[in-house]
């Protein structure tokens, strides 16, 4: 059967080696690139960069954007907005990608890791309401306290595995009765939409990634999703060095970060989101031809909600039990068809082994189960 799998993809993508997400660059890159160059405005200053603000609005409906360098630098410029401060606690998810994590501990606080959905890989809003029912208490000051640890529940992060997305009403409705702030880890989920509204646009603020490996691209590449004009206005002087507009004097009003995403990249970003329509029929496509597949082999294909419509990032699998999973990551990459399991929990991970968490069944499962496919756009 394994070899059937292998088989089948290299019928979606050809010959030789097959790499799990791949760039497709055939708009009008080079014309921007170029336009970029001959401008000489590569920097953090340049008409890509406003441009790409714009379209990226227009595009998930946001009412505002700040382009950064990276999502994880955006992530990490919500939780300032969300007024995290060091020892407060973050709930989120153990099966996420690093970076989510990481970005907690920048601003000084502990993460809590919560199960995952059986249905859709996000945070789980039957486990969060459990936790909070059994940990949380509302203090003399009105914000939530963890009665274990004593701190501050300040914020909850889901995040959108390869682009389903979470149940964000129910978990909005929780993090709201324990006044905790939500904000969206849209990384992967760039053109998903829950309930007709796209991800990263229903919390107050959402992070969303550009990398290599994302369905468009800038290199690197980031932006933060906000609803709130006076938050825009602090990110964007936040991600600028907080320098107070002058014709030529430098005066920073706060410690603030160099996150603002170079021209250049946003001339690549721009002519990538031209094409972002053409890419999502694209891999639209190609999961209905996955799933079709794998309905044959008796293997669960990772679906998203029915109240939900995903951009099928990456397309991932279910193996019954770890034996096979491993068993076809080893025979996929010795083929030339490049496969990876989902992340290792981030409770496993030396830096946060110590944080709270709750039993995470779910979370155990995919990991010793789940294998994303190649999900390259195809041409």
């Amino acid at each position: 059967m394994f070899e059937e799998i292998i088989t089948f993809v290299r019928s979606l993508y050809g010959e030789g080696y097959i790499p799990l997400h791949e760039p497709k660059f055939i708009g009008n890159e080079k014309a921007y690139v170029n336009e970029c160059i001959d401008s000489t405005f590569i920097s953090s200053v340049g008409k890509f960069v406003d441009k790409f603000e714009q379209m990226i609005c227009e595009q998930t409906g946001s009412k505002y954007a700040v382009a950064t360098v990276n999502g994880t630098a955006a992530l990490h410029v919500c939780l300032i907005l969300a007024d995290v401060k060091a020892n407060d606690e973050v709930l989120t998810q153990a099966l996420t990608f690093v970076a989510t994590a990481n970005a907690v501990t920048y601003v000084g606080a502990h993460c809590v890791f919560i199960d995952s959905c059986s249905n859709n890989l996000g945070l789980c809003p039957d486990d969060l309401k459990s936790f909070l029912k059994t940990h949380a208490e509302i203090g003399h000051d009105g914000f939530c306290y963890n009665k274990k640890t004593k701190r501050r529940i300040k914020a909850c992060i889901p995040m959108h595995v390869f682009g389903h997305p979470v149940k964000l009403d129910e978990i909005i409705e929780i993090c709201s009765n324990y006044n905790i702030d939500v904000i969206e880890d849209a990384a992967e989920s760039l053109g998903s939409l829950y309930k007709g509204k796209a991800t990263g646009t229903i919390a107050p603020l959402g992070a969303l990634s550009f990398n290599g490996n994302k369905i468009v691209t800038s290199g690197g590449g980031g932006a933060i999703l906000i609803q709130d004009e006076k938050l825009a206005k602090k990110a964007k002087h936040l991600t600028t060095t907080a320098k107070v507009p002058h014709r030529w004097e430098f005066f920073h009003d706060e410690i603030a970060f160099n996150y603002r995403l170079p021209n250049l990249n946003a001339a690549l970003l721009c002519a990538q989101l031209e094409m972002l329509e053409k890419f999502l029929l694209n891999k639209k496509e190609t999961s209905n031809l996955y799933k079709k597949f794998f309905l044959q082999k008796d293997i669960k294909f990772l679906e998203c909600s029915e109240d939900s419509e995903s951009n099928y990032w990456l397309n991932a699998v279910m193996f019954k039990n770890n034996k096979d999973q491993q068993e076809f990551l080893q025979l996929s990459n010795n083929s030339g068809v490049m496969t990876r399991p989902i992340w290792k929990l981030m409770s496993d991970l030396p830096a946060f082994k110590n944080c709270q968490k709750t039993e995470l069944l779910n979370a155990k499962i995919f990991e010793s189960t789940v294998v994303n496919l190649p999900s390259s756009v195809r041409l």
